[in-house]
């Protein structure tokens, strides 16, 4: 189970794991997770909030409340706690908003950890060969209030301990991480569909997009 690429990596979890700047108290709480099944349910019993911030995991931890990105955030660290790589992936979209989820990999195949304010956008079990099929599974539940299928690309899977010079503490930070979604944003993404796909695309029923929305929070 690893491989000698640094972005795409699984060390597994054992040995000594450093302290990575929090403290011995929320080290506990990380560990406590024990698997990225873990983290999702603790994702999943943090409210979802939507104020405009970019929080770190310490802030999340700290606040217990969380939207996409700052979720994909944590869950990133609280893999890295585990023995994990902290590696982000974004689906990026057309008339609607990316979704940012944290990746891992187990037996050779891809899983993820996710915060959304729709149903069908968290987690996914670890039975993706590819990053592009971990991608797709999201394809169908990728709509827009308008019942819009909106899912157009996924980028790389980012290291963010490749971050850990450039911008040392973020993990702890207690000012906003800004810098990771510029980041996400601005590398390359594989497209999905060809433009003959996407002229096939309808829209989805009512009952698919009253399932979407089950539980959304509003302003």
């Amino acid at each position: 189970m690893t491989t000698t690429d640094p972005d795409v990596g699984y060390r597994g979890p054992g040995g000594a794991i450093p302290r990575l700047g929090f403290t011995a108290g929320e080290l506990r709480s990380l560990r406590a997770l024990r698997a990225p099944a873990g983290i999702q349910r603790a994702l999943d019993a943090m409210p979802y909030h939507l104020a405009t911030t970019a929080w770190s995991p310490r802030r999340v931890l700290r606040q217990r409340t969380a939207h996409c990105l700052e979720g994909a955030i944590f869950a990133a660290a609280a893999l890295r706690v585990l023995g994990f790589p902290p590696l982000l992936l974004d689906l990026e979209a057309v008339q609607d908003t990316d979704h940012v989820i944290a990746v891992y990999r187990l037996d050779g195949h891809w899983g993820a950890i996710a915060k959304s304010n729709f149903s069908g956008l968290r987690c996914r079990v670890p039975v993706y060969r590819t990053l592009r099929e971990l991608a797709m599974s999201y394809f169908e539940d990728y709509i827009n209030l308008r019942g819009e299928r909106t899912l157009r690309a996924y980028s790389r899977p980012v290291n963010l301990a490749h971050f850990d010079r450039l911008h040392p503490g973020w993990m702890t930070a207690e000012t906003d991480l800004w810098w990771i979604p510029d980041h996400l944003v601005d590398i390359p993404h594989t497209s999905l569909l060809s433009p003959a796909l996407e002229r096939n695309l309808f829209r989805v029923d009512r009952r698919a997009l009253e399932a979407a929305v089950v539980g959304r929070r509003v302003r």
